[in-house]
């Protein structure tokens, strides 16, 4: 029989695992399936000058990473609250 607070730890761990795999998705969308498989496509599309393949290739996809880590750290912090497991400042 499982106690109340591995059941908690285990759906704190499914939720955190859930949000990792969408966020690194995203990430592996935009930096391989827009920067490499669909770059020229992209191309006839411009971007500060740029063709937009290059774009994502080249600068797209270390921006969508970084935001990805604040938007990471921020649901984090929210599922941290939700399970009682947040940090005390």
């Amino acid at each position: 029989m499982s106690s109340p607070h591995n059941e908690n730890a285990r759906h704190y761990w499914k939720a955190n695992l859930r949000l990792m795999i969408i966020l690194l998705s995203i990430w592996f969308f935009c930096s391989f399936c827009l920067g490499i498989i669909f770059a020229e496509p992209l191309n006839a599309f411009r971007l500060g000058g740029y063709k937009l393949g290059f774009w994502f290739a080249q600068q797209g996809s270390i921006y969508i990473f970084v935001a990805l880590i604040f938007v990471y750290a921020r649901m984090m912090a929210k599922l941290d609250r939700e399970h009682g497991v947040e940090e005390e400042e």
